[in-house]
């Protein structure tokens, strides 16, 4: 039954969402349209001053997940991000994270918690560069380092819980929009 449920969310995601690739004939969106599936942190659960946002507008016709403000890497700070939980484990034939975004020209990352990231400071993350303009950004599994100790240098596909954009690590005003943002 869930199989069926994910291969009908692929081909609703492939008719309104052209943009997007697909490998392998699957994808999952994560729709960004739907607030009540993301949610907001900031270094300041930690201490940390930085401060910031997540809004749900609509650009272009399209919906899109901004996430603006000030990070801060005083007192030991230094992100805010915008995250969703999955519903179920990821398909092990997945390949990466593929994203349709536009920013402020400064680099963001992506973080993967899985069911072995249990302590806040553990993670995965990898990089992307933004732009003004839209652009489809693909960023493989392999591409994801662990950050925080105690960790293996890779993880598991099916092991994935939940993924984030995110700003972080240095002093920056963020302002990244993310129009699309699934697993190919």
């Amino acid at each position: 039954m869930r199989l069926v449920t994910l291969r009908r969310l692929a081909l609703i995601a492939a008719l309104f969402c052209p943009t997007l690739s697909y490998a392998e004939g699957t994808m999952i969106e994560f729709p960004v349209s739907e607030p009540t599936r993301w949610d907001f942190f900031s270094d300041q659960v930690m201490g940390g001053v930085s401060e910031g946002r997540v809004t749900f507008e609509t650009v272009e016709g399209q919906p899109v997940l901004r996430l603006t403000g000030h990070v801060s890497t005083a007192n030991r700070g230094g992100f805010i991000q915008a995250r969703t939980k999955l519903d179920a484990p990821l398909p092990d034939t997945a390949q990466g994270i593929i994203l349709t975004v536009r920013g402020n020209g400064q680099p963001y990352y992506l973080h993967i918690r899985t069911k072995w990231t249990v302590l806040p400071w553990q993670l995965y993350q990898a990089k992307f560069e933004t732009s003004n303009a839209w652009q489809e950004v693909r960023v493989p599994f392999e591409a994801f380092a662990p950050y925080g100790k105690l960790l293996r240098q890779s993880f598991k596909v099916s092991d994935v819980r939940s993924f984030a954009v995110v700003a972080f690590g240095r002093d920056h005003d963020a302002d990244l929009s993310v129009r699309a943002i699934g697993v190919y």
